[in-house]
């Protein structure tokens, strides 16, 4: 409808629609609303990378806030500008809770300067009390941490940006 508010969810809801998922007998649950886009799927613990593809466009926002939508587009626009700079954006496979390190007072899998092979565990995002793993998906040195640990990350948030490491051979001169 003509100036409907875009719908927003909080944690709590969604923690709420998380449990309703374990309990029911369905693996996977999409929810499109005008404003929201909410992918959840009971799956399996275990390694997730991420989708190398680019993401097919729609014509609903993934994640963006309710309010403030000057916001989302400045962060769109940075992260076009780091993209064409060479980064590689890791994004979050799921929605969950980010974190950093394997366990509390654990130092975290990566920190801003660190060399990571492809397979390398970058974080573990928890669902469901489930923890997955998110890996680098391609070989080179951590630029930028975008999520904060601890806390609630959105489906094909950006969670990481990679300089990926020089794979050509050298030419013959």
């Amino acid at each position: 409808m003509p100036g409907e508010k875009p719908a927003s969810l909080d944690k709590d809801e969604i923690i709420e629609i998380l449990k309703l998922l374990d309990a029911s007998k369905f693996d996977e649950l999409r929810l499109e609303i005008p404003g929201l886009k909410l992918v959840l799927s009971k799956g399996t613990a275990g390694t997730t990378a991420p989708d190398p593809s680019p993401a097919p466009a729609s014509p609903l926002p993934v994640a963006a806030p309710a309010s403030g939508g000057g916001e989302a587009a400045a962060a769109a626009q940075e992260q076009e500008e780091l993209e064409e700079a060479g980064l590689v954006a890791v994004r979050a496979p799921i929605l969950g809770i980010f974190y950093r390190a394997p366990q509390p007072g654990a130092p975290p899998f990566v920190e801003v300067g660190s060399e990571v092979g492809a397979d390398d565990t970058l974080c573990l995002i928890e669902v469901m009390k489930l923890f997955n793993t998110v890996s680098a998906g391609v070989a080179g040195r951590i630029a930028r941490i975008r999520a904060e640990n601890g806390k609630m990350v959105e489906y094909d948030q950006v969670l990481f940006l990679i300089a990926p490491s020089a794979t050509r051979e050298p030419s013959a001169a």
